[in-house]
């Protein structure tokens, strides 16, 4: 059996190494910068010059791309090019409003599509712990389920876009908790404390956990090179809110998100790692937070 993983970038290059090192598969890869490529095909996959590649030869095709455009025109050619049976994976983080209408045409073609968003960041990606939320038919998760441990720990939740809903509620709740922790520092260093001491104070406290171990170092460090970007996490809360409207609900936490998010886009901050949001509280309280 052949896979196919399109998209290796911070998340899906690890990701990839994982599925290469421990399914016993052949695995191609393709992304567009060609030095993705040889890392792939140093950790002993096969590198692809052609997307087309994949759609042709794998009967499971994962990705993980970046923009909606993308994630359409890619499922739109795994079904032009691929064979009734086969299974799409989708591991980005699309709307679940685009995976619905993608889910259709896949099932219209006699494929699977599976929305099998991700969640953890690079870290979790290189040990391959992610967590993974998938929706679609049961049957192609069961299918896939051993290749998907290669690199997480997946939970079917259910049909066709309920992944992406998870994986909305998610990043809900961690784009809230990372601007409480940013908020928090920020406010910490205004008062004069040590920001070392606080994070050695309160990590095993009720604000503690992998995010905040994970995190806070970084922003202590002023360390904003990205595990995982403000510009992938907007993109998320942008889809939650665009599915709010859609529930007719309210969600003010996220428009709290959704504001510092913006800042930092209109700022030119959008591709730093989200501890970078300390930067919106330097600008409001006139505090420099961390050390250079």
């Amino acid at each position: 059996m052949k896979i196919g993983f399109l998209g290796m970038g911070v998340m899906g290059l690890p990701m990839a190494k994982n599925l290469v090192k421990k399914s016993g598969c052949e695995v191609l890869g393709y992304d567009v910068v060609e030095k993705q490529r040889l890392a792939f095909q140093e950790a002993g996959g096969t590198a692809v010059s052609d997307p087309v590649e994949i759609y042709k030869n794998c009967s499971i095709v994962m990705q993980i791309l970046p923009t909606h455009p993308i994630i359409r025109n890619s499922v739109q050619q795994a079904i032009q090019y691929g064979k009734p049976g086969n299974i799409i994976v989708d591991l980005s983080s699309t709307a679940p409003d685009i995976i619905l209408e993608l889910y259709a045409d896949a099932k219209a073609a006699g494929m699977f599509l599976l929305d099998s968003p991700i969640s953890g960041g690079n870290p979790k990606a290189i040990d391959g712990t992610l967590a993974i939320m998938t929706g679609g038919d049961k049957e192609a998760f069961d299918k896939v389920k051993p290749l998907l441990e290669c690199m997480g720990k997946p939970v079917f939740t259910g049909g066709s876009a309920s992944g992406s809903v998870t994986k909305l509620v998610n990043n809900m709740i961690g784009g809230a908790t990372l601007v409480a922790i940013c908020e928090g520092y920020a406010f910490a260093a205004k008062a004069g404390i040590d920001l070392q001491t606080t994070f050695d104070a309160t990590r095993c406290g009720f604000a503690g956990g992998p995010m905040y171990d994970n995190k806070v170092p970084k922003l202590i460090k002023r360390d904003y090179e990205p595990g995982a970007r403000v510009a992938v996490h907007r993109k998320d809360i942008l889809n939650a809110k665009h599915y709010a409207h859609k529930l007719g609900v309210d969600t003010p936490m996220t428009d709290v998100v959704l504001e510092v998010m913006d800042w930092m886009n209109d700022n030119g901050h959008i591709d730093e790692d989200q501890i970078a949001m300390v930067k919106y509280y330097e600008d409001k309280m006139d505090v420099h937070v961390g050390n250079d």
